[in-house]
Order: C-alpha cells, then sequence, then structure tokens
C-alpha cells in the first residue's frame, strides 16, 4: 500500500504551482505537508484554512466524555462502516481508557432543517463534543456557533464545514478528485468519452470531488464528458442510475469517473448492460476490487479517498486531543489520498470474493493521518491516549 505523494508532487509541478502559504496558520505546518495536500490550485477555495479558533482551547469538563454523533444519513455500505467503527472499536477502547462515558447518536436523513434542531438538542442535552459527517458546509454554521458558545467542540470528518468553530478532517478532496481525473485521462490515452458519476449534490466532499474530476479530466481536450449522473454514495442508486443512462445512450462509451461508494453497482449496471466494460476509477468498495481481482488487466490502480472506517477514526483522534488541549493549529486537517495496486487487492481478496460485496477496503488508521502524522497539526502533540486528567 503506498501513498500516493509522487503523483501530487508531479501534478503541481506540471502546473507551474507554489506552495506559499495560503492562510495564517498554514505556517506552522511543516512545508512537506502543505506541498503535499495543501497546494492552493489542487484545494477548494471554499475549505477552511485558517487559523483554529481551538487553539488554546480545552474542554470545560474532566473526561470521561460524551461524545454526539450528528450524521446526516445511514442508508449506504460507507456509513455502515463507519458507524461499526465508531460503535464497535472506537467506543469500547475509549471507554476503557477512561475517556469516554458515551456516544449519542442522531440521523437526520439529509435533512438540514432537522440536523441543526438535533445539534442544539445535543449541546442542551449535555454533550462535551460533537463529530458531524458529509453535511451541508453552510448550513449548519449557526448551530456551530450555538454549540462553541455553550464550550462544545465541533468536529466534521469526510466533508468540511466553513464554520470557523468547526475543525475539519479528510482528503483534499479537489485534489483527489483531480487525481482521479487524471488517471482516468491516462487510462483511456487522453482521449474518447466519459461518463462521470458523483455522490450527492451539495455535500462538500461530493462537490468538491466532483470539481477536481471535472478539472483532471478537462487538461486533455480530447476527453468529451459525455454524461454526469449522481449515485447518491449507494450502489443501489448507482446501478439504477447508471442502468437508466445506459439505456438512453448507446453510443461508445469509453471510461467511466465515478465518485467512490456506489462503483459496485455502476459496474454491476454496467456488467448487466451486455456493452464491453470501459475503465472505471475504483475507491474502496470490496465488490467493485473483486471484478479487478479477477480480472487483473481491467485497470492499473485504484485510489482511495475515503477508508469509512479510517476517515471516522481520523476525526476521532482530532477530536480527542483537542478535548485535551493539544490545540490544532488550522481548521482544517488534511491527508493524502492513497493508491490501491493489484497487489493490495490480492493480498485481501481471493479468488472466490463476491462480486456483490457491500465491504470496504480500510487502508489502515496508520497510513491515514497516524499519529506521527498529526502530530505535525497540534501546538503541544501527544499521544492522546495516553491522557492524563490528573496531570493537567
Amino acid at each position: 500500500m503506498k501513498i500516493n505523494t509522487k503523483l501530487v508532487f508531479s501534478l503541481a509541478l506540471s502546473l507551474g504551482l507554489s506552495s506559499s502559504v495560503m492562510a495564517a496558520g498554514m505556517d506552522e505546518i511543516p512545508q512537506s505537508i502543505r506541498d503535499q495536500v495543501y497546494n492552493p490550485k489542487l484545494t477548494d477555495p471554499a475549505q477552511p484554512l485558517g487559523e483554529s479558533a481551538y487553539r488554546d482551547w480545552k474542554s470545560k469538563r474532566q473526561p470521561p466524555w460524551t461524545v454526539g454523533y450528528a450524521s446526516t444519513y445511514a442508508g449506504n455500505t460507507w456509513r455502515k462502516d463507519a458507524m461499526e467503527r465508531l460503535l464497535g472499536e472506537l467506543k469500547p477502547k475509549w471507554q476503557g481508557l477512561g475517556l469516554l462515558n458515551d456516544i449519542v447518536v442522531t440521523q437526520s436523513n439529509l435533512k438540514d432543517s432537522l440536523q441543526i434542531q438535533q445539534i442544539r438538542q445535543l449541546v442542551d442535552q449535555g454533550v462535551d463534543a460533537i463529530i458531524i459527517c458529509c453535511s451541508n458546509p453552510t448550513a449548519l454554521n449557526q448551530s456551530i456557533k450555538y454549540a462553541y458558545d455553550n464550550g462544545v467542540a465541533v468536529f466534521s470528518f469526510t466533508g468540511y464545514l466553513t464554520s470557523p468553530y468547526a475543525v475539519n478532517s479528510s482528503v483534499n478532496y479537489h485534489q483527489a478528485g483531480y487525481e482521479i481525473g487524471r488517471w482516468m485521462a491516462e487510462e483511456i490515452d487522453e482521449k474518447g468519452s466519459v461518463l462521470v458519476v458523483e455522490g450527492i449534490p451539495g455535500a462538500s466532499a461530493s462537490d468538491s470531488q466532483n470539481r477536481g474530476v471535472l478539472d483532471g479530466l478537462a487538461q486533455s481536450p480530447d476527453i468529451k464528458i459525455t454524461g454526469n449522473i449522481a449515485h447518491m454514495w449507494t450502489s443501489q442508486v448507482g446501478q439504477a442510475e447508471t442502468q437508466r443512462w445506459l439505456a438512453t445512450h448507446p453510443q461508445q462509451l469509453d471510461g467511466i469517473a465515478v465518485q467512490s461508494s456506489g462503483e459496485t453497482g455502476v459496474l454491476q449496471a454496467v456488467l448487466q448492460s451486455g456493452r464491453d466494460i470501459p475503465p472505471m476509477s475504483i475507491g474502496g468498495e470490496m465488490g467493485a476490487l473483486c471484478y479487478w481481482r479477477n480480472n487483473p488487466e481491467y485497470i492499473s490502480a485504484a485510489i482511495q479517498t475515503w477508508p469509512p472506517g479510517d476517515d471516522i477514526e481520523l476525526g476521532w483522534n482530532i477530536m480527542m486531543r483537542t478535548m485535551q488541549g493539544q490545540g490544532p493549529k488550522v481548521q482544517s486537517v488534511l491527508v493524502p489520498s492513497v493508491t490501491i495496486d493489484y497487489d493490495d487487492v490480492k493480498a485481501v481478496l481471493g479468488e472466490n470474493c463476491d462480486r456483490n460485496s457491500t465491504e470496504w477496503f480500510n487502508v489502515g488508521v496508520n497510513r491515514w493521518g497516524g499519529k506521527e502524522y498529526l502530530d505535525n497539526f497540534f501546538l503541544n502533540p501527544a499521544d492522546p491516549e495516553k491522557y492524563d486528567p490528573a496531570s493537567h
């Protein structure tokens, strides 16, 4: 498993990009990390990059803490995997460390007004911190300020919130999308027609990554984007939408640039159509990876942009460090994408793998913002698992 650093640097160099500081606080981040994942030409301009409001903050209460998880949606395999990591691994681990009391879960079914209400209710119920996933980047700002004013820290994983009172963590989605777009272009010799499949329009993680994909494809003038559909981060929707699109577009299709969390369904639709199977971008869905496992020449690589379990653990570790008073330097902690090669897939999947699997390939938290990497983003870095309240 290799972090996709060479591609990032080559993209930056090819575009003639600078590695200058983009916002206050960023000058405290090592130059190598800024060059790797914070280049302004490969970063969503709406991504908050200023100084964190929690630089000098510490939880007003001693642990064990109660954490609210304000999720927007529970109806796909990605959310299921993240929830399993949260409740099945992180909860008992941190309770065992004496730092966690409980986790209170809410789910708003993609309704901003409901999530706003739920965040306020979590604050009023006395939680110490709130983790938010995959939300509208601006709709929650007033409720986040309400939480901050009441001593409750707010953290967003897999997508960003524009509120200055939130700490964000994720891959650099625009850059990751650009990498996918360039990979797709090279996979089809930089010419032909491409179907673009995005996630949930309106979610910052989806929109930012989709813009990156389009920018990457646009670098090849002989590539034509022949269609845009959305799979809503769900394979069932991806399969249905792709079937509908294929039925009304019989022309040649040379590639499919799919935002991960839906690629298994998109692939199934193409397989069932009887058409030739064009190269398709794959992230971490095991069903799609299984097809590649048994067809080694199908594609050259997969690009993981959001391993669900690792993504929520990244956000969790940032939360615990902040609660302990370690002081995050900036509003957004970004990590590089991870390239998956065929040997990686063979190592986790056998020949009898399930092409309809709903499981996910997590790359491992040490490769997705591990302890040493996160130390670079805090003013007073320390191992959060060794926190002793009596000494603070």
